[in-house]
């Protein structure tokens, strides 16, 4: 019976050192740091991620300014406000919440973000940086899968890790964060041939394609690692890309949907943010 990887129990870690970061600040005199998500439209999901963001920035100290724009907002206005934040000396992080509504150039916008306050790691210079090894903002949720799967003690290194999905907000960076850490990786995507046989050597398996339940019993070797980032609604109810009652049987961790990776894409968010206001923290 494998284990459950709570994210939250990783992330208060991180949430207790950040709380310890901001007192300092503030004994010191210096303000908090302010985090700027921009919304365009309505869209559900974005705003159940900003009002839990704004939640843990309450608790940890940090400020967290919404900026709701209504979906027919041009494409000019919105760059003019991307470019009065990076000119606001009290803004420390930007970040545009996705998709954007059609009609939108969402390249051009999210490069409009400065790379000095990119806090979720997409703008071309941040990848750019990220790839060739400099320092950099990472992408908040692929860096937070990394921290999930050290939080079980198993060594990446030399390991056989797939990852199923090749976007480049989860797919291709958490492939080369695992690079990084030294293990061998694949990545599976919609015209990989025989994706189950692929998973069936894998030590650690990252699931991010938003397919409900893809990853079946079958498909995992008996001691595997199994992280799920797949978050869709199926019948009202949240669903991973993991058939988590029955991979559980067979993996030696494995993450639920809610409560795994989701806890710490937004701690990973505000950890980039403090990092970003220098080697203080």
């Amino acid at each position: 019976m494998g284990v459950p990887i709570d994210g939250k129990i990783v992330a208060a870690k991180y949430k207790e050192e950040l709380k310890l970061f901001i007192k300092d600040r503030a004994l010191r005199g210096l303000n908090s740091p302010c985090i700027a998500s921009i919304l365009i439209g309505e869209d559900k999901g974005s705003i159940f991620y900003m009002n839990n963001q704004n939640k843990l920035c309450s608790e940890i100290g940090v400020e967290y300014k919404k900026i709701i724009l209504p979906k027919e907002t041009s494409e000019q206005v919105v760059l003019n406000t991307i470019e009065d934040l990076n000119n606001d000396e009290n803004i420390h992080g930007i970040i545009i919440q996705l998709p954007i509504p059609e009609g939108l150039d969402e390249e051009v916008i999210v490069n409009k973000i400065s790379h000095l306050k990119d806090v979720d790691g997409l703008t071309d210079i941040n990848c750019g940086k990220f790839y060739k090894g400099e320092k950099c903002f990472i992408p908040c949720t692929s860096q937070g899968i990394i921290e999930l799967i050290k939080s079980t003690g198993i060594k990446i290194k030399g390991k056989n890790a797939v990852v199923l999905g090749r976007s480049i907000i989860v797919g291709k960076s958490v492939a080369q964060l695992l690079l990084n850490e030294d293990a061998t990786v694949t990545v599976c995507h919609s015209k990989t041939m025989d994706v189950k046989s692929i998973c069936q050597d894998a030590d650690i398996i990252v699931a991010a394609i938003g397919s409900p339940n893809f990853v079946k019993e079958d498909f995992i070797k008996e001691g595997a690692v199994v992280i799920d980032v797949g978050f869709t609604v199926v019948d009202g109810k949240m669903a991973g890309d993991v058939d988590y009652e029955n991979v559980i049987h067979k993996a030696s961790y494995i993450t639920p949907v809610p409560g795994g990776v989701g806890a710490m894409t937004s701690i990973m968010l505000i950890k980039n943010t403090c990092e970003g206001l220098g080697n203080e923290y």
